[in-house]
């Protein structure tokens, strides 16, 4: 007895005494959590996913995707609020409760913390110290207190007049402090900080930790940094195939997205891109590649700092303890399709890159080929933090796929979904007068395997399906070719049973579709002008969410970027 008592002394003497003094034995196989998520970056512009651009370098994000599970397909969100709210509660768009836009002051916006709590609170209740850094864009209220132990905050929604500022003079706040003025270049002063944080600075160092490292860049207005403006002088970029209208295949309001012009040399022009301070000219001209050129000089920043972020973790001996999580909100279209934004549904607009590490724990240099969705993000941390979900989520843990990234018996699909301003129950019905944002409708998309589904929520809408193996440029809606009826069936019922699964308020008043037809093409002639003619539904404002709609309508399209 007096032997065996000893033993386990011994054991507990060894266990305890050969830790570092940053965590306890209790914590130590808890990991920490380092969420890097930066602003409207594309997996285009990132040099490890395939599809990049030939002259794209990112080394340190492709050293990271080298260390861990690269996903080819992570649909987080489809613009920069709600995809904030998504992550932030595991919800999509329509089950974030009592989220409003303020009607003149974009990107003012306010929340009901008790109707809309957010997951780190769950995290600091399972002992994790919490912290969050930089870009918030969710309300006025910044969760400090009650998500985070630790804040260093740019609230663009609390100083709507700094909102424009994501590359210069910031007000931020300093664990729930009044404002300062912050000085420099924001993707390395979120930096600096982040580096203080994981060294250890104002942290308990004995609980594991989570941090949320939320980056302006690559948001317009696409600003490098000094030291990076002389990269990529020789960048080229091959215009887009649909660039200009037509679009065959695709819905009525595609066939009007027009934002790039024909220059003399028969190349996109951009001349203004707008942002919430009104509009900036491309620093090195107008061409489709001097913007692109911009757009990655501003990322190459972000390469940079994750370098540095990286070196930290080493150097403090927590790499083995820590799960690093690179993202973005979504991604952004220069060129493809028209458009000069992220928000509609192609890939090319809304697809960011998804990366996960952790040593030891996550099989390095792999590729997940199955999509998943911002919700699924949110259930993950959550179980690799040990943690509980604290409410119904509407994702997936997709640990098993960072286990397994090839697996076969993964059944889940992805699903996103976009509602322009409106949020919760706001939700219950499509808008009648705020139809579009930015010129694009709301929408449902659900992936699983190769194919994408796309349903626009408009009455007598064509549906849209595509093979992203085959056309990942999404230029050939299979909807088209009645070969693959079948296939659009099985995912408009997949679709409407996600919607009713996480109890989508619009789902009863889901407008119809388009009806299939053997010959596509033509029945799309004869139907398309007669829809422009007389739309099913007429704007009538009525209630109080229609007054709200109105009120929106009235605010400057250029704000909502």
């Amino acid at each position: 007895m007096l032997r065996t008592l000893l033993l386990r002394l011994s054991l507990l003497l060894l266990a305890f005494g050969g830790m570092s003094a940053s965590l306890s034995a209790a914590e130590s196989s808890r990991p920490n959590v380092l969420f890097i998520y930066t602003d409207d970056v594309s997996y285009r512009n990132i040099g490890c996913y395939p599809g990049s651009y030939s002259w794209v370098e990112t080394p340190n994000i492709d050293a990271l995707a080298s260390t861990g599970v690269r996903f080819d397909r992570g649909y987080v969100g489809a613009w920069c609020m709600p995809a904030r709210a998504t992550t932030m509660t595991g919800h999509h768009q329509y089950g974030n409760k009592s989220l409003r836009l303020m009607l003149t002051k974009y990107p003012g916006a306010i929340y009901n913390k008790n109707k809309m709590p957010l997951w780190p609170e769950a995290l600091r209740e399972n002992g994790y110290f919490t912290g969050m850094i930089g870009k918030w864009h969710l309300g006025m209220n910044d969760g400090w207190g009650r998500a985070w132990d630790y804040q260093r905050v740019w609230n663009r929604s609390k100083h709507t007049k700094n909102a424009s500022a994501y590359y210069e003079t910031q007000k931020i706040s300093f664990n729930g402090g009044w404002p300062k003025k912050v000085e420099g270049y924001s993707t390395d002063f979120y930096t600096d900080w982040a580096v203080d944080f994981i060294e250890g600075e104002e942290r308990d160092q004995e609980k594991p930790w989570f941090l949320w490292l939320c980056y302006g860049a690559a948001h317009g207005p696409f600003t490098p940094a000094e030291r990076h403006r002389d990269l990529f002088a020789d960048a080229y970029v091959e215009p887009p195939a649909d660039v200009f209208p037509p679009r065959p295949g695709k819905p009525l309001y595609m066939q009007e997205i027009d934002k790039w012009t024909k220059g003399e040399d028969g190349r996109p022009k951009l001349e203004e891109f707008h942002t919430p301070k009104g509009g900036t000219s491309g620093m090195y001209g107008s061409d489709i590649s001097d913007w692109n050129r911009q757009y990655q000089q501003t990322i190459s920043g972000v390469d940079e700092n994750l370098a540095r972020l990286m070196d930290a973790l080493e150097k403090s001996g927590q790499r083995e303890n820590t799960l690093v999580i690179f993202t973005a909100d979504q991604g952004f279209a220069f060129g493809q399709h028209g458009f000069t934004t992220k928000m509609a549904p192609y890939d090319a607009n809304i697809r960011p890159p998804m990366i996960f590490s952790h040593p030891g724990q996550i099989p390095s240099g792999t590729v997940c080929k199955h999509p998943v969705s911002g919700p699924d993000l949110v259930s993950t941390i959550l179980a690799q933090t040990g943690t509980e979900e604290p409410w119904f989520m509407h994702g997936h843990d997709f640990s098993p796929l960072l286990e397994n990234p090839g697996r076969k018996d993964w059944d889940h699909g992805a699903m996103l979904v976009m509602t322009g301003f409106m949020w919760g129950r706001d939700t219950r019905r499509p808008p009648l007068v705020v139809k579009h944002t930015q010129g694009i409708p709301w929408w449902v998309s659900y992936s699983k395997g190769k194919y994408k589904y796309i349903r626009t929520v408009e009455p007598n809408e064509i549906e849209e399906l595509y093979d992203l193996e085959a056309d990942p440029e999404e230029l050939n809606n299979l909807v088209m070719d009645s070969k693959f009826h079948d296939l659009v069936l099985e995912f408009r019922e997949a679709t409407v049973a996600e919607l009713r699964r996480t109890y989508a308020y619009n789902l009863e008043k889901f407008p119809g579709v388009f009806p299939l037809a053997d010959d596509m093409s033509h029945a799309m002639t004869e139907a398309g002008s007669e829809y422009r003619k007389n739309p099913d539904e007429k704007p009538v404002i009525v209630g109080g969410l229609r007054v709200f709609e109105f009120m929106l309508y009235r605010l400057p399209p250029r704000l909502f970027h």
